[in-house]
């Protein structure tokens, strides 16, 4: 049920409500899912994405959401944006790509793009957003990291030495963050396989590579670790964005959101 406002009602004010958000990742999966979900629950979204239809389809399916295009593996795109968009309260730092290859074949280049747009690029947005939060006294950072952040999984060194990485620069600006103002808090999510257009390429891969239907490489490849043998919906990672928005996720800041599925619980 909407509410006179527009958004979906839930008996209280959304956290987000009337908050000014950016998401990086924007056009699809993950960050698409978190953009519409800020959006619905009242939230003034900036979208940011590579250039072209997709983003700025988008931001039409975004209540009130503003497209602005950066490409974050350029630094001074990643400078630009931060002009652009100017002060916000909610960082939702989720732009992300996948390379496999083993560690001896592993280009350089690449290495170096995913290391830029997954921890680099983030490292210039908080650096240039957080000010704004400390002067208002109150923000949010929210990384999506993966449970690759917490362990390991062969031929994907560029990608897992990145998610280490930004839980890492999440503790790190938690512990800066808290000292300065208690209501500025930096989070990390690390969901398990999602349902996004990344994670699809990954299947219809393993499917050629294993000659098996794409259920089978769920079963026997990609979920062999999780509990629970089910990819995450995006829309499961937007529902904790919001909560983390929330008063009582100070006492989490610093802190890692696993939804992994029971991987970690082995």
């Amino acid at each position: 049920m909407s509410g006179s406002n527009g958004h979906v009602g839930t008996g209280s004010p959304s956290p987000v409500e009337g908050r000014r958000a950016l998401v990086t990742g924007a056009a699809s999966g993950i960050g698409l899912a978190v953009a519409r979900h800020l959006g619905a629950r009242g939230a003034h979204v900036v979208l940011s994405d590579l250039p072209g239809e997709r983003l700025d389809a988008a931001a039409g399916s975004v209540l009130g959401g503003v497209a602005v295009a950066a490409d974050l593996s350029v630094r001074a795109d990643v400078h630009r944006l931060a002009d652009e968009v100017g002060d916000v309260d909610i960082l939702v730092n989720n732009a992300g790509l996948q390379h496999v290859s083993p560690v001896e074949d592993f280009d350089e280049q690449k290495w170096a793009l995913l290391l830029e747009v997954m921890l680099t690029s983030p490292f210039v947005l908080i650096r240039r957003l957080l000010p704004a939060m400390y002067r208002r006294r109150w923000g949010r950072v929210i990384n999506i990291a993966s449970v690759h952040g917490l362990v390991a999984s062969p031929y994907k060194a560029a990608y897992i030495a990145a998610k280490h990485g930004i839980v890492g620069l999440t503790k790190t600006v938690a512990l800066e963050a808290a000292a300065r103002c208690p209501d500025v808090t930096v989070h990390a999510v690390a969901p398990s396989y999602v349902r996004s257009p990344l994670v699809e390429g990954q299947i219809a891969d393993q499917a050629r590579v294993h000659h098996m239907q794409r259920d089978e490489v769920l079963a026997k490849v990609l979920l062999t670790q999780n509990a629970v043998r089910r990819l995450i919906e995006p829309e499961q990672i937007a529902e904790s964005v919001e909560f983390l928005c929330g008063a009582g996720a100070w006492s989490m800041t610093g802190s890692v959101l696993s939804l992994d599925a029971g991987w970690l619980a082995h």
